[in-house]
């Protein structure tokens, strides 16, 4: 009778230990990363759970318009360890919570969308080598959120190293030749000095005359990289003097001190909009030094107190748009404004073919525009440093750790994240 009572509690046992094992394959299968601005302790981190969770090969959702755009990832312990690890907020949901979600965003009364994110894009951030005197938001954060990167220059670029890349960020760049226009206020500074001898030095290794020659064949080969299905993002100095320095090819835009000799007269009327990717019918600045490169930008032109200066992101259909839905992203529609060489955008000069997303409409100015060339995309946002309003050379660094909810840098990571989303064809 207690042998029979053994095995009946041994089988008792192991139906249970079998249950258990079930329910938890069952009702515990998902991760569920909150995104919205009461439940997630660090967002930007989030992102490189998200990025992490791809490079093991697991899929993973974004959820737009859910709960400030969720993610829902595979159940492993592994992730669940990351989390706890890098401060990111998240749940353990069951199949049934999950499929309860998924149902209520695909409702075509709601303005969600569940987008499948296959496969952690390949990273590349064009950027000197060598430091500079002022510090790179998408750099910044990239680190922060453990994403990792490649910092590729002109060398990688014109010898076709950005095939192997699907996402490229322009560091805070000049491609005019124009050296940032510093010159005004920083020409006998040693690390101006320094920029300029070694961007010569460099232009005559790759075997060019001038630095502007140098700098528009760099450009030329970004603009195929995004035509060829590239994804592009540039941020403040890097955004219009890019589309410049295209728009002025065969023309001499620089003055002297620059390159050598004088400019070309009356360059303006020379310049071809037709070759940019995002800007028209700007007036180049020609005062060597004026801190500015052209009406494009509205640093110079606005008149907004910091204490009221916010931007606002558009609201765009999930199911219809996912592209903009995800480069909006966010637990706030309202975003704080921050200066740059390049603010902002002018709206007058920005072509019908571009994307707004985010505006300050009191002052017709866009922040952060979006548009395809090709079978590429590509992301310009004004300004340098989402969490230091006016950062000027010399500054220190901004801290992430005092910032771990920006929405102003949520902006950046919604980039580096979406050309992971499965593509889909468009809905016609």
């Amino acid at each position: 009778m207690k042998k029979t009572t053994n095995i009946f509690r041994i089988k008792i046992l192991l139906f249970l230990w079998v249950f258990i094992s079930f329910s938890n394959s069952v009702f515990a299968s998902f991760i569920y990363i909150p995104m919205s601005d009461n439940n997630q302790k660090n967002h930007l981190k989030a992102y490189g759970i998200t990025y992490w969770t791809l490079e093991k090969g697991l899929k993973a959702k974004w959820l737009l318009n859910y709960d400030g755009g969720a993610f829902l990832l595979e159940h492993t312990s592994e992730i669940e360890n990351e989390c706890k690890i890098r401060g990111v907020s998240y749940q353990v949901i069951s199949n049934t919570k999950a499929e309860t979600i998924l149902t209520e965003i695909s409702s075509p009364s709601k303005n969600m969308e569940a987008v499948l994110l296959e496969k952690a894009p390949k990273i590349a951030v064009y950027s000197p080598k060598s430091k500079l005197p002022w510090d790179d938001a998408v750099t910044l954060v990239l680190a922060y959120a453990e994403i990792p990167f490649d910092v590729i220059y002109d060398d990688e670029v014109l010898s076709e190293k950005l095939l192997l890349y699907e996402w490229l960020h322009l560091h805070h760049e000049d491609f005019t030749g124009q050296y940032g226009k510093f010159y005004g206020a920083y020409r006998t500074a040693p690390w101006y000095i320094e920029q300029k001898k070694n961007a010569e030095a460099l232009a005559t290794k790759l075997g060019y005359n001038k630095v502007s020659e140098e700098k528009l064949a760099v450009a030329k080969k970004i603009r195929d990289y995004v035509i060829g299905g590239g994804f592009m993002f540039a941020m403040c100095s890097a955004t219009d003097s890019f589309d410049i320095a295209l728009s002025a090819e065969g023309v001499d835009i620089c003055e002297s001190m620059f390159d050598g000799d004088p400019s070309d007269s009356g360059y303006q009327s020379s310049i071809d909009y037709s070759r940019t990717l995002a800007f028209k019918d700007y007036r180049l600045e020609r005062n060597p030094v004026i801190y500015e490169f052209s009406s494009i930008d509205m640093t110079q032109k606005r008149k907004i107190p910091r204490t009221s200066d916010y931007f606002s992101l558009m609201n765009f259909s999930a199911k219809w748009d996912p592209v903009p839905t995800m480069l909006c992203q966010n637990h706030t529609m309202l975003v704080k404004g921050f200066m740059g060489q390049t603010t902002s955008f002018d709206r007058n000069t920005i072509k019908s073919n571009v994307l707004v997303m985010g505006e300050n409409k009191t002052n017709s100015e866009a922040r952060y525009i979006h548009g395809t060339k090709g079978k590429g995309m590509f992301t310009f946002y004004g300004g340098h440093d989402p969490e230091d309003y006016s950062h000027r050379v010399g500054d220190p660094k901004t801290e992430l750790d005092l910032h771990p909810n920006s929405p102003g840098y949520r902006l950046i990571l919604n980039n580096v994240l979406f050309p992971a989303a499965k593509k889909k064809k468009q809905k016609t």
